[in-house]
């Protein structure tokens, strides 16, 4: 004879699942997080670059309340913010040869880019999740499928990380390259702290603040100021952000992660210009956070800024976390290089680019027609 629950049993039952539900979920996310706040204000407290445990900006730059509402809502109901493409966004077969040329790129989607410079390889913010939060059910979703699983991956010397947004650094994807790459991984004051809490090996690690240089595989890594804002948590900028040089023997590369507008761009194309290729954000722009974001136009003139011959525009086309549709930055960053004299570079996501010759380049649009 089969015994029947009581209602009350039964409404106990289904409390103790949600229960432990919601406490797996709280372990995921704090795990997601990374390092303890107590750790990061250590790491912070030896940087002229941070205060009472943060950092910030050589030129303030605020976030507005309500954009961040916003963007919050949008992660919540994991929709694009304006629009999205009417089907999957097209993608080129990954393919690369199997030594690293002088000068080449692959873009990803979003800020990855597989770099080739002076026979080295250089993977920059890989982010192979579903969405970019701290959840793996929820917040801005992907536009496209990955480019490639990771293991297709050729092997890389350098994993290049700009700074600790969820959309940048993913706790699968370095878990998954710490375990299947010997590569180094190379980042801002702070985020490593992240990397640690996770399990990657000290060893494997390299931390540099502003003005650091780092010497790995053959290249020289420099951190430089960029304009932007950190955090994984509720406390924002408990880690350093930061832009790269990345210098072999005869080729430079300025990769920017993520910024605003900011003066440090022509301080940086005097201090260590000219670059022979820029990789720069062009996506996720609103009045809201103007400082913290460049638009295509103020891309395009970073470039100009940086000294850099061709752009290759990133930050676009994978997650929309910006209030505008999903390729209005390629229509205008396209209109505002054809105005100021700038090559860029417009490849598919998983498009190689080699960058040594005089082109043609990819530039022609890929993306639906201007509305």
């Amino acid at each position: 004879m089969t015994r029947r629950l009581r209602p009350s049993r039964l409404a106990a039952a289904a409390a103790l699942v949600l229960s432990a539900g919601a406490a797996g979920l709280g372990l995921y996310v704090r795990r997601e997080m990374g390092a303890s706040r107590a750790e990061l204000a250590r790491i912070a407290a030896g940087s002229p670059h941070a205060r009472d445990g943060a950092f910030a900006n050589l030129e303030p730059a605020s976030r507005d309340a309500g954009v961040v509402l916003r963007m919050v809502a949008n992660m919540l109901r994991g929709t694009p913010a304006v629009s999205a493409p009417p089907e999957w966004i097209p993608l080129s077969p990954l393919v690369v040869p199997p030594c690293p040329s002088a000068l080449a790129a692959t873009w990803l989607g979003h800020a990855c880019v597989l770099l080739e410079v002076d026979g080295r390889r250089v993977l920059t913010d890989p982010v192979w999740s579903r969405c970019a939060s701290p959840v793996p059910f929820a917040g801005p979703k992907r536009l496209h499928p990955v480019v490639a699983p990771l293991d297709a991956l050729p092997p890389c010397e350098v994993v290049l990380l700009s700074h600790d947004h969820y959309d940048h650094l993913d706790r699968r994807t370095v878990l998954a390259l710490a375990r299947t790459t010997d590569a180094v991984f190379v980042a801002p004051l702070g985020v490593g702290a992240h990397l640690r809490s996770w399990g990657v090996p000290a060893e494997r690690v390299v931390e540099r603040d502003h003005d650091g240089v780092a010497e790995v595989a053959g290249l020289t890594l420099t951190c430089l100021p960029a304009r932007h804002f950190s955090g994984r948590g509720l406390r924002p900028d408990t880690t350093q952000w930061a832009a790269w040089k990345v210098a072999g023997g005869e080729h430079t590369v300025y990769v920017g992660g993520d910024s605003g507008p900011s003066r440090v761009h022509a301080a940086t194309g005097a201090a260590h210009g000219p670059f022979d290729l820029t990789v720069l954000p062009i996506g996720a722009y609103d009045e809201g956070w103007a400082g913290l974001h460049l638009d295509p136009e103020q891309a395009v003139a970073a470039h100009r800024a940086l000294r850099g011959r061709l752009m290759l525009p990133m930050h676009w086309a994978t997650f929309n976390l910006g209030f505008h549709p999903w390729d209005e930055p390629a229509e205008r960053a396209r209109k505002a290089a054809a105005a100021d004299d700038v090559t860029l570079l417009l490849p598919r996501p998983g498009e190689r680019v080699d960058a040594t010759g005089p082109g043609p380049f990819p530039a022609e649009p890929w993306w639906p027609a201007p509305r």
